[in-house]
């Protein structure tokens, strides 16, 4: 007030929430997406059953996948679903426990802030707490050689446990490990692994059994003319990334052909130059064509007559991998066409799947790029399939990479957990009281997979640190994938990759501390809102923040 005169600063609507207030609902939304996906962590998680607006559904207990699909409002909330699409992107696995723990991390937050511990203080403490889980973590990892196979399909089918895939888990492991190990390249002494350079096509019709690696790129493009040949051994193959057909002008235009005699002249015209195409690519020595646009019937007739196999419209990814397989070059004008731009492959043939043409290349002498593919008995049914491979696939190539893994089921968190407690008492002043419920938030994680199994967690949680307690003896000891119960994981073969434990426990600390730093949220009014309030009506509600949330 100035004179008695209010001074408006914001617009009409607008709605602000300071302070605590501000604090406390960030962190329940947040923990309301936490909850949602808690019990689907580990191998006895529940399934959750998503119907998006069109009526499709997913039945799924992956954490990404779940999130995915959820339409989320509020801001703070949204900030939590980014953490697992941050993990779901840098390592492809470990998206629920990061989810998870950001929420217990928010809820143990609370409690000190309860407590009138400054935020500042917190995000501290979560800080030093952070880096001392990684130090901890690089101590208890465990070397992971390059040609062990066994050690890395342990790996894979760890991130398969839990997953809807009908018993076949070290088969799809083992496809994962494979696929992997294929693409795999040496580069300054360091393994690089590239999963685009894998490519995954579903066929729904047949066991998942039926699925199988090529050595090559599978595309899922029929023959572009009958005529031409089923199977094509030795293959010389030309990447055409423009159309081979007649260009269309790029503004509108219209011929006048006054003499009826020059009609059959104008398209004799035409006919030469589409010829002139297939003679070309016949001429460079190509016995295949991979287009990614168009072939006209006119070029398509004559690579027939010339005994060449053509694909058209081909997706830009396959082409990119048919040129890293097969050591072709992509070429966008056919006038640059040489013999040496040809790739080659020492069988190119169609085959039927599931009552579908397919176009197989394989035989390349460096492949580069392969192709997995899927099946399964339903669509369903393929695309847990798929799910399940690309978190088998990342976290073995994740492993490969690092040469770095950790035991599972909860082992290395209450490890983490019992290390910091010891910590706390070199931190000093109130940041230890972070550090502390730093540590409460790990011990969650093995907690929840005890509920999860049908275990007293209070008695799990027990016996774990009984283990854990005898220095160097219990550090690999978690929560069996079999009946729920205290076994060593290394014994079990329950191995993850250390960095999947790494950027969890780093995504689910910065998001904690990014939501704990903020007192104040501005809600400016939605358009709809305005809408309402015009119309008579109004919802009261600031943006993003629906009741209860």
């Amino acid at each position: 007030m100035m004179s008695g005169q209010p001074v408006i600063i914001l617009k009409e609507g607008t709605q602000r929430e300071t302070g605590k207030t501000a604090l406390h609902d960030n962190i329940k939304a947040a923990l309301v997406i936490a909850d949602a996906v808690r019990s689907t962590l580990g191998p006895y998680g529940m399934d959750k059953m998503l119907v998006d607006s069109l009526g499709e559904v997913t039945i799924t207990n992956d954490g990404a996948t779940i999130l995915k699909e959820l339409e989320v409002e509020h801001p703070a909330a949204k900030m939590i679903v980014e953490v697992a699409k941050t993990q779901d992107s840098e390592v492809g696995d470990g998206t629920t426990t990061a989810v998870v723990l950001a929420g217990e991390l928010l809820k143990r937050a609370e409690e000190l802030i309860d407590k009138n511990v400054h935020p500042t203080v917190i995000t501290i403490g979560f800080t030093k707490a952070k880096e001392k889980a990684f130090e901890i973590l690089d101590e208890i990892a465990l070397e992971l050689k390059k040609d062990d196979a066994k050690l890395l399909q342990q790996v894979a089918a760890t991130s398969l446990t839990g997953k809807n895939i009908g018993g076949a888990n070290s088969f799809i492991a083992e496809l994962a490990v494979k696929s992997v190990k294929e693409v795999a390249e040496e580069s300054d002494g360091k393994t690089k692994v590239d999963v685009k350079r894998i490519k995954v096509e579903k066929k729904h019709g047949g066991s998942v059994h039926d699925s199988e690696l090529v050595q090559g790129v599978v595309l899922d493009k029929e023959r572009a003319h009958p005529r031409m040949p089923e199977r094509v051994e030795d293959a010389r193959i030309a990447l055409i990334t423009q159309a081979l057909e007649i260009k269309k002008t790029e503004i509108s235009s219209s011929i006048e052909i006054r003499d009826p005699a020059k009609i059959q002249q104008f398209l004799d015209e035409e006919e030469r130059e589409q010829r002139e195409m297939a003679e070309k690519l016949v001429a460079a020595g190509a016995n295949v064509v991979i287009c990614e646009k168009g072939i006209s019937d006119v070029v398509q007739y004559y690579l027939s007559k010339s005994h060449v196999y053509a694909v058209q419209r081909a997706k830009k990814s396959d082409m990119e991998a048919l040129a890293r397989a097969t050591g072709g070059r992509l070429i966008a004008n056919l006038r640059d066409l040489s013999k040496g731009d040809l790739g080659s492959a020492k069988l190119v043939e169609e085959r039927k799947i599931a009552g579908d043409a397919m176009t197989f290349i394989t035989g390349c002498k460096n492949p580069k790029s392969v192709t997995v593919l899927l099946r399964g008995g339903t669509e369903h049914a393929v695309n847990d399939y798929e799910r399940a491979f690309n978190d088998a696939m990342r976290a073995a190539a994740i492993a490969l990479e690092d040469g770095k893994i950790v035991t599972g089921g909860g082992s290395a968190e209450m490890e983490v957990a019992l290390r910091l407690r010891d910590y706390c008492a070199k931190v000093g002043g109130r940041e230890q009281l972070a550090v502390d419920a730093f540590a409460e938030a790990m011990e969650f994680i093995p907690r929840t997979l005890a509920e999860n199994a049908g275990k007293d967690p209070v008695d799990t949680l027990i016996e774990l640190k009984s283990k854990h307690g005898k220095k160097g003896e219990g550090v690999h000891y978690g929560v069996s994938a079999d009946d729920g119960k205290i076994k060593d994981m290394l014994k079990e073969k329950v191995l993850e990759p250390l960095r999947v434990k790494k950027q969890a426990i780093a995504s689910a600390t910065e998001v904690a501390s990014m939501i704990l730093r903020i007192d104040d949220v501005v809600a400016a009014k939605r358009p709809e809102e305005k809408g309402k309030e015009m119309s008579g009506g109004s919802s009261g509600m600031p943006p993003g923040m629906p009741p209860g949330m």
